[in-house]
C-alpha cells in the first residue's frame, strides 16, 4: 500500500488543480493544492520503487576480428546493465496516474508535471497582485441620452499628482466625410487619488445621431490614445411616437483567464467571442467607407432613409400649416436618393448592461479590504485586449452585486460595513459615475429610457437585510426608498413606455434552489410577492438578471386581467459554470387560477362557449441551459408597428446560438410630443442648413 501512496496523493492533487483551474475556483483550493503537492513529495521520498516487472540485460560480448567477423580467442562476454524494460502503454499509465515505476525518468517526470501544475496555480492566484495595471490608459463610453454622453477617461501621468485631458470632438457625418470641424468638449481633472479616473459628460448633441471623440492636451495637440477617434451613437428623443428598432445586450460575471490557460493572464475569452460576434464583418465597422464602396452604398441608403422619414414627417406638417418653407427641401433630398430597400436583419447593439460581478475580489483569494486591492482589479480588467475590444466601440452601463464586494454582501443600509466603503469607492470611480444620473447622489439605482422603452437598473446589495437574522415578514431587498421609487417609476412608465425592462443583479425567480434560496429575491418573499403583483398590472415587463453562472427563461403567469412578466437571467460572460449539478426547479408550487373560454361543437352543429378555470403555475421555466462559460442575451426592440410590439431574444453561448424567443408584446397608448425636430440627424441637419434653410426658422 506504501507504494501506491504516491499515486492516491497526485492523483488526487492533479484532480484539485484540474477543477480549481478549468471548473470553478473554489476558494479553499488556493489552500489544499499547496497542502496536497507538498504530502506528495513526502509520498515520493520515501516511495519503495518496484522491483519486479520485465527486465533488459544488457551483455557486451567479447571482441570480433574486423574482417571475417568471428570471436577473438580467450574474450568472455560480460553483462554491463539491467534496466526495466516498460510499455508505452505502461509508461502512458506511469504519467497519467503517478503509478510507482521503477524507471527514473519517469519518476522525474511525474514530479515535473505536478510542480508545473502547481505553478499555474500559483500564477493564477498572484497574477492580480502583480499585475496590478498601474500604467493602463482607456477611455470608453458609458451613459448615452439623446442630447449627452458620458466619457470616462484614465490618463495616469509622470511625477505629477494630477493631470489634464481636453475633449475635441465632432459628429461623423455621411454626407460630408470626415471634414467636419472638431470641437473643443469638456476638461476632464485626473488626480493621483481618484486613480486617474475621470468621467465627464459632453452635451449639446443631437439625437440618433453619430459622433466620435478624441483626447488632447492642453494646445489641441492629439494625445497618443486612443490612435483612432472612439465613436457612438445618441439614443432617439423618447418624446416621439414613431416606435423603436434597437438591440442592446444583456450578461454579468466575468475573471480574467478562467479557464486558465498559461501565459493567458489578461485574456476574457468571453469578451473575445463578444468581439467577433458583434463586428466580424465589414458591415459592423465603426470606421465610416467610401461611397463608392459596398459598405458606403449601405451606409448611402441608410442616410437616404433617414431622408425619406425626414420627408414624409415634415411633408405632413406642411399639411398642417405647420412647415411650409421645408417641404420643398426635403423633397429634393429624397428624390437624390434611391429608394431604400426594407432593412429585415438586426439592428446594431446600441449598449450593454453589465448586470454585477464585474470583478471578484474575493477569488479566488481576497487580497484585504483597502482602496488598492479593489482599484487593482478594476484597472486589470480595463487593460484586457478582450474587453478593450468592446469598451471602446460599445457604450456599457453597469450594476454591481456580491463579488465587487465580497461573497453573499448585505450591506443593511448602512454603508459603514467593511467592506462596503472601499469596495464602493472602486465601482463608483471605474464604472457607477458612467452609469445614468440616480434619482439622488450617491445612489447606484438609476433609470433610463432609450426611445420607447424603459429602464430601472436595481441596487440589490447595499440595502439588503440579513436573511439568517431578520424575520422573513420585515426583510427588504430595495430598502424603502429605492422600492418607493422603483414603485413610483412603474406608474410613470405604464403608459409612456412599451417595453419596461427591470435589472436585477440577482435572480427574480425562486425556483433556483440551494444558496439562491437566501441570496437571490427567493430570500426576499413579501418584498418580491407585492412587487410581482405590481408587475402584474403593467404590460411588457422584462425582468433581466444574472449571478447564477446559468442561463434560463422564467414566465411568471398572472391571474385574471394581469400581464404575465418574463425574466431572462444570462450568466456567466466569461467565467466557470458547474457541469451536471442542476439546481434550478422547473416549476413552482404556487399556483394561479384564471378563467379561459372554450369553444366546442355540439352535435347539432351549434359553437358553444363554456368558461373553465384553469391553474398554472405561478413561475415556470421556458428555457434552462446550464452549460457554457461564455454566454450573452442579445434583446432586439422593435416597436415600430406600435400595434404589434415585439421583442427578439438570442442567447448566445460559448460562440453560438443557443436559444432564440420572439415576444409579441401588448400595443400601449403612448402620449407624445410634438418636438419632430429633435430627432433629426445632425447631418440632415446641416445639409439643409447649407441650402438656406436654419433649424431655428422652423420652431
Amino acid at each position: 500500500m506504501m507504494a501506491y501512496t504516491s499515486a492516491i496523493v497526485s492523483t488526487l492533487f492533479r484532480a484539485c488543480v484540474f477543477v480549481f483551474l478549468e471548473v470553478i475556483p473554489i476558494r479553499f483550493g488556493k489552500t489544499v493544492i499547496p497542502v496536497l503537492y507538498f504530502l506528495y513529495l513526502l509520498a515520493v521520498y520515501f516511495q519503495q520503487i518496484p522491483s519486479t516487472g520485465h527486465w533488459k540485460i544488457k551483455v557486451q560480448g567479447p571482441p570480433t576480428d574486423g574482417k571475417s567477423g568471428e570471436k577473438k580467442a580467450g574474450k568472455q562476454s560480460t553483462v554491463v546493465a539491467v534496466e526495466p524494460e516498460v510499455s508505452l502503454r505502461n509508461a502512458l499509465y506511469t504519467l497519467l496516474y503517478s503509478t510507482p515505476s521503477p524507471i527514473r525518468k519517469l519518476r522525474i517526470a511525474n514530479v515535473v508535471i505536478n510542480t508545473l501544475l502547481l505553478a499555474a496555480t500559483v500564477d493564477f492566484v498572484v497574477e492580480p497582485y502583480f499585475d496590478d495595471a498601474k500604467d493602463v490608459i482607456y477611455s470608453r463610453v458609458g451613459a448615452v441620452y439623446p442630447d449627452a454622453a458620458k466619457l470616462v477617461v484614465r490618463y495616469p501621468a509622470e511625477n505629477v499628482t494630477t493631470n489634464t485631458v481636453h475633449i475635441a470632438w465632432r459628429p461623423v457625418d455621411p454626407l460630408f466625410g470626415d471634414d467636419t470641424v472638431w470641437r473643443a468638449g469638456p476638461v476632464v481633472e485626473l488626480t493621483q487619488e481618484d486613480d486617474w479616473v475621470g468621467t465627464v459628460k459632453l452635451r449639446g448633441l443631437w439625437p440618433s445621431t453619430d459622433y466620435e471623440y478624441r483626447l488632447q492636451y492642453s494646445n489641441g495637440t492629439t494625445l497618443p490614445y486612443p490612435t483612432a477617434p472612439i465613436r457612438f451613437h445618441t439614443f432617439p428623443d423618447p418624446r416621439l411616437l414613431s416606435g423603436s428598432h434597437f438591440r442592446f445586450l444583456a450578461s454579468s460575471c466575468m475573471t480574467p483567464n478562467f479557464p486558465y490557460m498559461p501565459f493567458q493572464g489578461r485574456r476574457i475569452k468571453g469578451f473575445d467571442l463578444l468581439a467577433d460576434y458583434l463586428w466580424h464583418d465589414k458591415s459592423s465597422s465603426l470606421v465610416v467607407p467610401s461611397s463608392d464602396s459596398e459598405d458606403g452604398a449601405q451606409i448611402f441608403e441608410q442616410v437616404s432613409s433617414a431622408a425619406s422619414e425626414l420627408a414624409e414627417t415634415v411633408s405632413s406638417l406642411a399639411r398642417s400649416s405647420v412647415l411650409d418653407p421645408l417641404e420643398t427641401a426635403a423633397s429634393s433630398l429624397t428624390a437624390s436618393a434611391a429608394p431604400a430597400p426594407v432593412n429585415s436583419t438586426k439592428p446594431p447593439a446600441e449598449f450593454m448592461i453589465f448586470m454585477g460581478d464585474f470583478i471578484y475580489a474575493d477569488v479566488p483569494i481576497y487580497y484585504g479590504d483597502d482602496k488598492e486591492a479593489y482599484r487593482r482589479l478594476y484597472r486589470r480588467n480595463y487593460q484586457s485586449p478582450s474587453f478593450r475590444k468592446v469598451y471602446e466601440r460599445l457604450p456599457i452601463i453597469h450594476t454591481y452585486d456580491d463579488h465587487e464586494i465580497a461573497n453573499n454582501f448585505a450591506g443593511k443600509a448602512d454603508d459603514s460595513t467593511p467592506p462596503f466603503p472601499n469596495a464602493s469607492d472602486a465601482f463608483r470611480l471605474y464604472n457607477a459615475y458612467a452609469n445614468y444620473d440616480p434619482p439622488e447622489d450617491g445612489q447606484h439605482y438609476f433609470d433610463f429610457h432609450h426611445g420607447d422603452a424603459a429602464f430601472f437598473v436595481m441596487d440589490t446589495r447595499r440595502y439588503r437585510s440579513d436573511v439568517f437574522t431578520e424575520d422573513v415578514t420585515t426583510r427588504t431587498m430595495l430598502g424603502d426608498k429605492q422600492l418607493a421609487t422603483l414603485y413610483d417609476w412603474l406608474s410613470k412608465v405604464n403608459n409612456t413606455a412599451t417595453f419596461k425592462f427591470l435589472v436585477s443583479s440577482v435572480p427574480f425567480t425562486s425556483l433556483w434552489q440551494h444558496d439562491a434560496q437566501t441570496d437571490s429575491w427567493a430570500g426576499f418573499p413579501v418584498e418580491k410577492a407585492a412587487l410581482l403583483n405590481a408587475l402584474h398590472s403593467v404590460p411588457n415587463v422584462v425582468i433581466l438578471s444574472g449571478d447564477r453562472h446559468e442561463f434560463a427563461a422564467i414566465q411568471y403567469n398572472a391571474a385574471d386581467a394581469g400581464h404575465n412578466v418574463l425574466e431572462l437571467s444570462t450568466s456567466p460572460l466569461s467565467m466557470f459554470y458547474i457541469p451536471l449539478f442542476r439546481t434550478l426547479k422547473s416549476r413552482s408550487d404556487e399556483i394561479v387560477q384564471r378563467t379561459k373560454e372554450v369553444v366546442t361543437i355540439g352535435v347539432d352543429g351549434v359553437n358553444r362557449t363554456t368558461t373553465v378555470v384553469e391553474e398554472v403555475p405561478q413561475e415556470e421555466v421556458v428555457k434552462y441551459i446550464a452549460t457554457g462559460n461564455y454566454k450573452w442575451s442579445s434583446i432586439e426592440v422593435d416597436t415600430r408597428d406600435l400595434d404589434h410590439p415585439a421583442l427578439h431574444v438570442e442567447t448566445i453561448i460559448d460562440g453560438k446560438e443557443a436559444f432564440k424567443l420572439t415576444v409579441a408584446g401588448k400595443p400601449v397608448d403612448i402620449k407624445g410630443t410634438k418636438a419632430i425636430i429633435s430627432s433629426v440627424p445632425a447631418s440632415i441637419l446641416d445639409a439643409l442648413g447649407k441650402i438656406g434653410l436654419k433649424p431655428g426658422r422652423w420652431f
